[in-house]
């Protein structure tokens, strides 16, 4: 699998219906207000690496996979906007414009750094990702909302699907241990302490991240650690 030479271009983002009802809601929680701003700005930023990501690469099956993590970030991205909107969360213009343009650089530079660190740094990216859904979930709970874990929930373990996929790529690559040395994720550290084959349920999954509350990095790479 090798990063080849073609012609980026971008897809819109579905279009996300404008005929909602006003609400009367709120949120009484800055980090809530901001995580969600940032996680709907990022997901745009995924999907344009990911577009960069599918359009260099030759093998159709590993085009048509990254693809497809491609579609599921749009659909998180609308996930998120629906439930900003019920409570009335504006999306931040700054967020939209710098993950736009850190977005479409990555994509670009997918042409020229190679087939592995395009792989390596979206599986510990994907990586992170995983936790800020359950992070939602947690500050939701604190006030006293649950109504949202069910979908919070599917987009976190998708998102722990994409860090999978990316690992499973690169998993026999002798580059592996030295980028996992330097960026503290790979086949030995992961970046969240969900599983794949030892989902806790719904109901449970608030035991998910909970060193990550506070967003961090480093306590969620610890957890990861532990576990495996």
């Amino acid at each position: 699998m090798t990063c080849g030479t073609g012609t980026l271009a971008f897809a819109p983002a579905p279009v996300v219906p404008e005929d909602s009802p006003l609400f009367t809601v709120s949120l009484n929680h800055p980090p809530l207000v901001d995580l969600l701003q940032r996680a709907y700005s990022a997901e745009k930023a995924a999907a344009y690496a990911y577009i960069g990501h599918a359009g260099s690469l030759k093998d159709p099956a590993a085009k048509a996979a990254v693809k497809q993590i491609e579609h599921d970030e749009w659909d998180h991205r609308a996930h998120v906007l629906a439930i900003m909107r019920h409570f009335d969360v504006p999306v931040s213009r700054y967020y939209e414009v710098k993950y736009a343009i850190i977005g479409r650089f990555i994509a670009g530079s997918c042409y020229v750094i190679g087939w592995f660190m395009p792989i390596f740094f979206a599986g510990k990216l994907e990586s992170g990702n995983v936790c800020e859904y359950f992070v939602m979930m947690h500050y939701f709970h604190s006030l006293g909302i649950r109504e949202h874990d069910a979908v919070l929930y599917e987009m976190g373990h998708k998102e722990k699907d994409h860090e999978v996929y990316f690992l499973g790529q690169i998993r026999g690559s002798r580059l592996l241990p030295f980028f996992e040395r330097a960026f503290g994720w790979g086949s030995k550290a992961s970046l969240n302490d969900v599983t794949l084959d030892a989902k806790y349920p719904v109901a449970d999954s608030h035991r998910y991240c909970a060193t990550y509350r506070a967003g961090s990095v480093k306590g969620a790479a610890e957890a990861g650690n532990q576990q495996g």
